[in-house]
């Protein structure tokens, strides 16, 4: 009887058809634009992702695994803007990957396709972390995010056309969801023009754009280098002569800085999910800013 189920089951293996495999093997940088692939992909892509939420992007290990993925990669999607500085190079270098090199179609630069904030006049790096190309983290702001999508369809079709009629089927749908889905978060938002606000991190000039916050303090006292005693001390004394209404850092900051000032500040503190998988609430791109507004929002109560 078991040399039977064993020969039926073979006999079975080979008459159903093999499972589908995606056209396309990605890497994506950030999880932003792992969950934007998804989109516009579907099963037509197969998307590595090569940090978390919980991770700071600027400084990540360039793991086996990832060396691995990439190595695979038809397609590779970051930021840019020398966000990925400190690993990206390592691994577009160990990876003998020529379809994934800086200006190839298999490259792909997500803060090419919009209007980059804070570009440096001039670049000292004894200023801490400066991205001579402008500020990295774009995907805060929606508009942005309906930018990139728009191109990275496009680019989808290029390194795949015989699949081109379904990501431009897919960029469509998303668009149209995606447009519904900023005018919502727009009204929701109107209470927020103009509130004054603390940052941990520079990571939200463009959050900033979008609804109007206005950044009067940063804890960290150059950008990526951690908050002292200090610094912490003056931004107190700041906010007495400029208060502000709330604390933002993303989730992957340490929490004890904007809970000290706000302790003794008397105003909230409040984790922004920054990308998706940055709360229990952001599994997709579309809940990431339902979570981020609605925090934003509670902030001010």
């Amino acid at each position: 009887m078991r040399k039977f189920l064993l020969a039926a089951c073979a006999a079975v293996s080979i008459l159903l058809p093999p499972a589908a495999q995606a056209a396309i093997r990605a890497v994506a940088c950030e999880p932003e634009w792992g969950a934007l692939l998804a989109e516009l992909g579907g099963d037509k892509v197969s998307t590595y992702v090569a940090t978390n939420a919980l991770q700071d992007p600027h400084q990540i290990q360039a793991r086996p695994s990832l060396l691995a993925a990439v190595r695979r990669a038809d397609l590779l999607v970051c930021s840019g803007s020398e966000l990925e500085i400190g690993w990206l190079p390592i691994l577009l270098r160990q990876s003998g990957n020529p379809a994934i090199q800086p200006g190839q179609p298999g490259y792909f630069e997500a803060t090419a396709f919009v209007r980059k904030l804070e570009v440096p006049s001039r670049v000292d790096r004894a200023e801490g972390d400066v991205h001579p190309g402008g500020n990295p983290h774009i995907q805060t702001d929606p508009r942005n995010i309906a930018r990139v999508a728009e191109a990275l369809a496009a680019r989808l079709a290029e390194v795949d056309p015989a699949d081109a009629a379904t990501f431009q089927a897919r960029g469509k749908d998303f668009g149209a969801r995606w447009r519904a889905a900023m005018q919502r978060w727009a009204a929701a938002a109107a209470p927020l023009k103009g509130v004054a606000v603390v940052v941990h991190h520079k990571a939200f000039p463009y959050l900033e754009d979008w609804l109007g916050l206005k950044e009067v303090a940063q804890l960290e006292p150059k950008p990526g280098v951690e908050p002292s005693s200090a610094h912490l001390a003056e931004v107190l004394a700041e906010l007495k002569r400029q208060p502000a209404r709330m604390i933002l850092r993303a989730a992957y900051n340490d929490q004890r800085a904007s809970e000290w000032l706000s302790e003794r500040a008397g105003i909230p503190a409040v984790m922004l999910p920054s990308t998706v998988g940055g709360s229990d609430r952001a599994k997709d791109l579309f809940s990431l800013f339902d979570d981020t507004v609605d925090r934003l929002l509670g902030g001010l109560k």
